[in-house]
């Protein structure tokens, strides 16, 4: 049986790794799903395409996540095109590593517009469309609890915000039967951190089975918490990280 029969769902920042993960395992569960993307309208239109194909509405809307006004578009033209909205997964984010005493006033601005601006954009759009059994998803990362590096100052405080407010929003929303609920990855590979790169040499020693996880390992996690299996989980962080912050 699909968890998700007949759902409308919004995912952004999908066109490639988590977010097409999240995108494509919620097609086979059963929703309707409309995508957002910045610049990778090719890598978007083939998720669109792979949704389709398992017999679902599917849709790509270009928008940036850290311009307001792209991201209340987005969320308007999704509810129209699905004709209504049942679950929102906030997944579009972005990382710039460097010491706060070096990092630039953009990158800075970047990652608030995109990690923390563009979420409370979208959930504040999305919610006046969610009715009873409504989702809030957001994707974090296992850095707002633990900063392993430096250099994660500014990227880490934004992903910790996103703890507040889900858990704010379970608060408001609770009394609709609405719930807002965080998953942290922690080392996924992805592009832009592959598990063969660089940087997974000092990682993988940390994770108990000494492996990354995949898009599907949150994927998983998203369907599950967007179902009405996880009606009772509200306002809380699901790490899933194999063990890396144990």
């Amino acid at each position: 049986m699909m968890l998700l029969n007949g759902k409308r769902a919004l995912v952004t920042g999908a066109s490639r790794g988590i977010g097409a993960a999240i995108a494509l395992k919620l097609a086979r569960e059963g929703a309707d799903v409309v995508i957002t993307y910045e610049k990778s309208a090719e890598k978007a239109n083939e998720v669109v395409r792979e949704v389709a194909a398992l017999g679902r509405k599917a849709k790509a809307i270009q928008a940036d996540s850290a311009k307001l006004d792209d991201v209340k578009r987005s969320v308007s033209d999704a509810t129209a095109f699905l004709g209504g909205l049942d679950i929102l997964v906030n997944n579009a984010g972005i990382i710039r590593v460097a010491s706060l005493e070096t990092m630039s006033q953009e990158d800075i601005d970047a990652q608030l517009g995109v990690n923390v601006r563009g979420v409370l954009a979208a959930s504040q759009a999305a919610i006046p469309h969610l009715g009873k059994g409504g989702r809030i998803i957001t994707i974090g990362s296992f850095f707002a609890n633990n900063v392993y590096w430096p250099g994660l100052s500014v990227y880490s405080m934004t992903k910790s915000a996103l703890i507040s407010l889900t858990k704010g929003l379970a608060r408001e929303l609770g009394e609709r039967e609405i719930t807002a609920n965080l998953v942290q990855p922690g080392a996924i590979d992805t592009d832009m951190n592959p598990a063969a790169g660089d940087f997974a040499a000092i990682t993988k020693p940390l994770i108990p089975g000494g492996q990354y996880g995949t898009g599907d390992d949150i994927a998983n996690a998203v369907a599950f918490l967007a179902s009405s299996e996880a009606r009772y989980i509200n306002g809380t962080e699901l790490t899933v990280d194999g063990g890396l912050t144990a």
